[in-house]
């Protein structure tokens, strides 16, 4: 069962071999103008002043320069590039940590403030007011991280993809971190049902349960599917140009959406379309999730499959193409954002080690224009000189500014 959306919305505008633009900044994008941290990882306590343009902070592994750039990306998405689970973001000895971030648009500041408790619920507050729920901050800062973990997005499983996906969809529109939630809610009560019930040898009583749990399961997984398949359509070709440009290569790339539904998939993500497809693949598919005892239909089961030179990216693309195409995702999320005015700041974590000096001249050439761009790397020469706007030496925890 491998339904496939294949056909790509082409781009009128421009070519797939041209550079995706980087608008120069504008005085009402908005940038990080204050980082201030307290037993968030090895800083006990850290006020950190920023401006808008680049910025890279120098330091050996180990010094804390990540942290940084894990701390910002952290006060716009509530997770980490880095760990799945908030534990590791504690100071050792800490029972919390509290990340906040001054976010300046138009001379004017919001304050973001995050508290993260874990084993306990997170709280947050907006201009020091608090907030029922910590995901209410989410689209006030907006930021698109590359980090050597990219690469998992072109060679990884299945779930780095769906993940990439859905973060994204979270950023463009914050709304989809309820979706998302409440999918993952239903799920997880639906698996255990299955479990329960394969147990039980399948009693009426719980087969009746299940099929509440498939309304609600399919109500939530097309808002998700719809969304996807969405997002895929408006990313591809921006994902197309920005390979070609960080590569200098017109190598094809692709994107294909595959589908747990097992019928073909409609040419535009129609919700009744979707939800008929998705009853008709969960009554299929009963009798094998009651066997297996898990749901086997759903966003939770879908695919991107990302290719290039008519290949699938994962298993043939090279080190270099991957790389390649790990940053295109990232700056086709950076144009993708841009569009719907969201202004994300774009952070830079020790990417420019990893690549050769042809493509960092190019990534370098790509970015500066953005409105704020926060580099990391363990040595300076790795950087380009365009980037180095002002320098931050980072070690011992503490981060100076070096005049």
């Amino acid at each position: 069962m491998s339904p496939r959306r294949t056909s790509p919305r082409p781009s009128a505008e421009r070519g797939p071999t041209e550079a995706p633009p980087i608008e120069p900044r504008l005085r009402s994008a908005v940038y990080v103008a204050h980082l201030s941290l307290t037993d968030f990882r090895g800083y006990a306590a850290l006020e950190l002043p920023l401006e808008s343009g680049p910025s890279v902070f120098i330091g050996a592994n180990g010094e804390g320069k990540t942290n940084l750039l894990e701390a910002v990306g952290y006060a716009g998405s509530l997770s980490s590039h880095r760990v799945a689970a908030d534990l590791p973001l504690v100071r050792a000895g800490a029972d919390r940590a509290v990340v906040r971030v001054a976010a300046s648009r138009s001379a004017r500041s919001t304050l973001v403030e995050i508290e993260i408790n874990p084993g306990r619920a997170n709280r947050a507050r907006l201009n020091r007011v608090p907030l029922s729920r910590p995901r209410e901050v989410l689209g006030v800062l907006s930021t698109v991280m590359f980090a050597p973990e990219d690469l998992a997005l072109v060679k990884g499983d299945p779930a780095d993809r769906r993940r990439f996906l859905d973060d994204l969809l979270v950023t463009r529109a914050p709304r989809f971190a309820g979706v998302r939630a409440d999918y993952d809610r239903v799920l997880k009560q639906r698996n255990a049902l299955l479990k329960s019930a394969s147990a039980a040898r399948r009693s009426g009583a719980e087969l009746a349960t299940l099929d509440v749990w498939d309304t609600h399961l399919t109500r939530y997984g097309v808002e998700l599917l719809a969304a996807r398949l969405d997002l895929v359509d408006a990313i591809r070709p921006l994902v197309a140009s920005a390979y070609a440009a960080v590569a200098d290569d017109d190598g094809r790339t692709g994107m294909e959406y595959r589908s747990s539904l097992g019928a073909d998939l409609p040419p535009a993500p129609d919700p009744d379309g979707l939800a008929a497809a998705m009853r008709a693949a969960l009554a299929q598919s009963r009798r094998a999730e009651l066997e297996r005892g898990v749901s086997l239909v759903g966003p939770h089961r879908d695919e991107l499959v990302l290719s290039v030179g008519g290949l699938p990216a994962r298993g043939y693309a090279s080190h270099g193409e991957s790389w390649a195409l790990a940053l295109a995702l990232r700056l086709a999320s950076y144009q993708l954002l841009g569009a719907g005015g969201a202004d994300p700041v774009l952070l830079l974590d020790d990417v420019f080690a990893e690549l050769d000096s042809g493509r960092r001249e190019r990534l370098a050439e790509l970015v500066q224009p953005a409105e704020q761009v926060l580099v990391t790397a363990a040595v300076a020469e790795d950087v380009p000189k365009q980037l180095q706007e002002r320098r931050y030496r980072v070690g011992g925890g503490t981060v100076t500014l070096v005049e």
